[in-house]
C-alpha cells in the first residue's frame, strides 16, 4: 500500500504524486500514467502491482494542474468530465510533472537509475510522449488513442503499444498508421478486446488479454530496467 508525496515540476506547479514501494530493493523506477480518471484506486492499484514486481513506482496527479483530488467514475458522466479536465490541462504541463516523476526516481537511483514509463488511455498517450521527450529506458502505452497525432515524433527508447480490436475510440487504421510510421515498436493487438480491456473496474475488462498484455509489459521491463 503506498500514499502520496509532492513534487514540483521545473514551472513552479507542485502536485501530487502516489508512491508505492517494492518490499525488498528496488530492481529499477516506474512511472505509472493515469488515465481520464484521475489517480483513482484503479491506478493506485496498478501502481502497488508493479511495487510487488520489483519496481519504485511514481504516478503524477496530473488533474491537479486544474483541481486537486479529483478522482472520476467509469461512467458516462466521468468520462465526460475527465476529458473536459484534460482539454484544460493540456499535453505541456502533464509532461512537466511526468519529467519530474522521472528526475525524482532518477535521483533515488533504483537500479542505478533506470526508469520506465507505462500509461494507460491518456496515460497511453503519454507514455509515447515520454518515450520521445524524456530520458527513459522504454514506454508501454495501453490504448493511447491519441498516438496518432505525434507520429512525427520519434522515441529515443524501445516502445510496446497494446490496442483492442474492438476499440470504439481508436480505429485499427490509427494503429495500421502508427505501425507503418514506427515500425521499431512492438504493437500488440487482442482480438475482441475493447478500450479499457486492462482495467477491472470497467466494462470493457478482458482478463485474458489483461493477463497477455501484463506478461508482455513485464517482459520488456525485465529486458530494459532489470
Amino acid at each position: 500500500m503506498g500514499s502520496f508525496i509532492q513534487l514540483t515540476a521545473d514551472d513552479g506547479h507542485g502536485f501530487d504524486a502516489y508512491r508505492a514501494e517494492p518490499s525488498t530493493a528496488a530492481t529499477a523506477g516506474l512511472v505509472v500514467i493515469q488515465e481520464i480518471f484521475g489517480v483513482n484506486g484503479h491506478i493506485r492499484g496498478v501502481c502497488d502491482g508493479f511495487a510487488e514486481e520489483g519496481y519504485s513506482v511514481l504516478s503524477p496527479a496530473l488533474f491537479d494542474r486544474h483541481e486537486k483530488n479529483i478522482e472520476l467514475s467509469y461512467t458516462a458522466e466521468g468520462i465526460a468530465e475527465g476529458r473536459e479536465v484534460r482539454a484544460k490541462v493540456g499535453w505541456d504541463g502533464p509532461m512537466r510533472d511526468i519529467e519530474a516523476c522521472v528526475a525524482a526516481l532518477a535521483d533515488a537511483a533504483p537500479g542505478g537509475g533506470k526508469i520506465g514509463a507505462v500509461g494507460y488511455c491518456w496515460g497511453g498517450s503519454l507514455a509515447w510522449l515520454a518515450a520521445c521527450r524524456l530520458k527513459v529506458a522504454c514506454a508501454v502505452g495501453y490504448y493511447g488513442g491519441q498516438i496518432s497525432q505525434y507520429l512525427d515524433e520519434q522515441p529515443a527508447c524501445p516502445v510496446m503499444l497494446h490496442f483492442g480490436s474492438e476499440d470504439a475510440s481508436i480505429p485499427l487504421d490509427d494503429v495500421a498508421a502508427i505501425r507503418k510510421a514506427h515500425g521499431d515498436a512492438a504493437i500488440h493487438i487482442y482480438q475482441g478486446a475493447g478500450h479499457g480491456f486492462s482495467c477491472d473496474a470497467r466494462a470493457d475488462f478482458d482478463p485474458d488479454a489483461a493477463q497477455r498484455a501484463r506478461a508482455r509489459t513485464l517482459a520488456l521491463f525485465a529486458q530494459r530496467l532489470g
